[in-house]
């Protein structure tokens, strides 16, 4: 099993690598600090796995993951990230991961989304299968506040779980700009006069959790 690693911290691609070539016998072909260093590594190395970091100096991992895809379909893309929001995980999903799981993920745990992902398998952590259990359930327009848009659904969820403004704009890949006006649609459309107020009526209608 080949595996390239795409992640901008050099002690996290250290550790994963230890962990898949003395642990998970698995052979670690290259490793790339941003999304445009993967995509060229990935189609001249040709990996069974590529392990994607979502944030991403320049080209970030999820256009990297609809690059490679789009050019090796067969290539499987487990994402590695911090970020467990509806947001992430479903823009994850779109752009062609195969797998989804956070790195707070036990070593096991982590090598065997791994090697299921090697083997053609689509897998995602508790977490991340919880998120989707839920939007498979409620569908995406039968949630809270039918009034406002997806976009503005989910820079609300994200507020609502105590991120700020950047934190917004780097898990959703937006500019700090557009979050401000999403936000003030929100504000206006909730009839609330700031975020807190914003967040009290999120979080009563079960958002941020």
């Amino acid at each position: 099993m080949k595996v390239l690693l795409a992640d901008d911290h050099p002690l996290l691609r250290h550790g994963l690598r230890a962990l898949l070539e003395q642990v998970g016998g698995a052979e670690v072909v290259g490793e790339a600090s941003d999304g445009e260093e993967a995509v060229e590594l990935a189609l001249s190395l040709n990996p069974d796995v590529v392990v994607m970091d979502l944030v991403m100096p320049g080209v970030g991992g999820l256009e990297a993951t609809r690059r490679l895809v789009d050019q090796r379909p067969d290539l499987g893309v487990l994402v590695l990230t911090m970020s467990e929001d509806d947001a992430s995980v479903f823009a994850a999903l779109r752009a062609g991961a195969r797998g989804y799981v956070l790195k707070g993920t036990g070593g096991e745990d982590f090598l065997a989304a791994v090697s299921a992902v090697a083997r053609g398998e689509a897998v995602y952590g508790p977490a991340v299968a919880r998120r989707i259990r839920r939007f498979l359930t409620t569908g995406p327009g039968t949630g809270p506040f039918p009034e406002l848009t997806q976009r503005e659904r989910e820079i609300l969820d994200l507020l609502a779980n105590g991120k700020t403004n950047a934190e917004i704009a780097r898990a959703l890949f937006l500019s700090l700009k557009t979050v401000k006006n999403h936000l003030t649609s929100v504000f206006a459309k909730l009839q609330v006069a700031d975020r807190a107020q914003a967040v009290v009526r999120a979080r009563q209608a079960g958002l941020g959790t």
